[in-house]
């Protein structure tokens, strides 16, 4: 059997650049208080990472964590990072339990990030390869993650802004 057709990928990355972009003019302005939904939240600080080793670093903790284990068997299976060839996006391998993500592009380690990391660990938990990769399912894998990792805030944040663009969660 094939994997289900990927109906909301567009959708799923148009809120991540969004709710990136959000974070990133917090960080540059220094201006965390932002409204979200009529409610005024102050944005976490999301990580960042220098090196592929700190990915790894980060991606064995968040899949130790207790909580994270005993919502999804896959956490036990270790996830190996490697550096990707290309620029524009990161991926996960699901044969491999493999996060491939590119250090740099345009002098920017832009996914060298919480957020790029934390979307690929929601594919690695994944029970079942043949889900749509960006369905609902995951969606809501993803916004687990970002609420107990990140933070309440910036999981409403990106629940809002996956609704503005019409993903499904569920």
């Amino acid at each position: 059997m094939s994997p289900a057709r990927d109906t909301q990928r567009a959708k799923v990355y148009e809120a991540d650049q969004f709710v990136r972009t959000v974070f990133e003019r917090a960080d540059e302005h220094g201006l965390r208080a932002i409204e979200v939904l009529g409610s005024q939240v102050t944005l976490p600080i999301e990580r960042r990472f220098a090196s592929i080793e700190s990915v790894q670093t980060y991606a064995d903790k968040v899949l130790g964590l207790n909580w994270i284990r005993d919502r999804w068997p896959r956490a036990t299976e270790p996830v190996r990072i490697r550096a990707r060839a290309g620029t524009a996006a990161a991926h996960y391998e699901f044969a491999t339990a493999t996060l491939a993500v590119p250090l740099h592009t345009r002098n920017t380690a832009w996914a060298l990030r919480e957020f790029v990391v934390l979307h690929e660990l929601a594919h690695h938990l994944d029970p079942d390869p043949d889900h749509p990769a960006h369905g609902p399912e995951f969606c809501s894998r993803y916004l687990e993650l970002v609420d107990g990792v990140i933070g309440p805030e910036a999981a409403l944040l990106l629940r809002a802004t996956l609704a503005d663009c019409g993903a499904r969660v569920g």
